[in-house]
């Protein structure tokens, strides 16, 4: 009998004669390419996103930033900053062609076209190099924006007197606190004028300094209640000049409590 006589070759429809192998192809067979993308490559660079995290959490818990105040909506002389990641593009809007009548080209256009060329770098330099000589397009433009961002958030953060603004704008600490006699005719006064911005204890909150422990004389609290200091403008006790009395009773009566 000879070889082959006789044989039969069947075919099984369910199984496709494209299907392709699962297994990772050899990368070794083709130069600058060593390993497959999933998982070895992007394990890697998990691995490093990592690093790096853990790192900046590490370093935000070692040195965390300084607070400042709570926000005062009637300080009209506060200017606020943006997070440090953001003072690159606060940088930009000082900048004549960035602001004003060109604030559009500031916020819109120079972000959208350096967005768009690092969008565009990977299809514009797709060469299948990997070192940096060989991928000048793309590493250009990273440059180029890397370079960019560093520079305008030093100038911004240069302009900026961190001492002054912190010293400035720290948190108010909570003031003193005594006991509040509810039942004195005076209180009902001092609910319905003071309390907003002095707070239920008399404790003082952003928008008012605590009334405990200050050396005023009755004359002194009454004229401060019509005609305001300082912050506090004038008009802001409306009652009569009974309930004037009231008013000054109570916190002088509340001072002396708490001496």
């Amino acid at each position: 009998m000879q070889r082959g006589k006789g044989m039969r070759f069947v075919g099984d429809s369910r199984i496709s004669a494209d299907k392709t192998s699962q297994v990772p192809k050899d990368y070794s067979e083709y130069p600058g390419r060593t390993e497959a993308f999933w998982p070895n490559f992007l394990l890697k660079e998990w691995l490093v996103g990592a690093v790096f995290l853990v790192g900046f959490l590490t370093a935000t818990v070692v040195a965390p930033p300084p607070l400042e105040g709570i926000a005062d909506p009637t300080a009209a002389g506060y200017i606020p900053l943006p997070d440090w990641y953001f003072l690159f593009l606060y940088q930009l809007l000082k900048y004549q062609f960035a602001s004003g009548d060109y604030v559009l080209i500031g916020i819109l256009v120079i972000p959208g076209l350096a967005f768009g060329a690092l969008f565009l770098a990977p299809f514009l330099d797709n060469g299948p190099g990997r070192r940096p000589p060989q991928r000048p397009i793309a590493v250009s433009m990273m440059l180029l924006a890397l370079i960019a961002t560093i520079w305008l958030t030093y100038e911004s953060a240069a302009a900026v007197d961190w001492e002054a603004r912190k010293e400035m704008n720290k948190p108010i600490p909570p003031g003193e606190t005594v006991e509040i006699d509810t039942s004195h005719p005076g209180y009902a006064h001092y609910e319905a004028n003071c309390l907003a911005c002095h707070g239920e204890s008399m404790e003082g909150t952003a928008a008012g300094p605590t009334l405990i422990g200050i050396e005023y004389s009755a004359e002194e609290i009454a004229d401060i209640a019509v005609n305001g200091t300082g912050n506090m403008p004038p008009g802001l006790f409306t009652g009569s000049d009974e309930e004037l009395e009231e008013l000054v009773d109570f916190i002088l009566s509340v001072n002396e409590g708490g001496e």
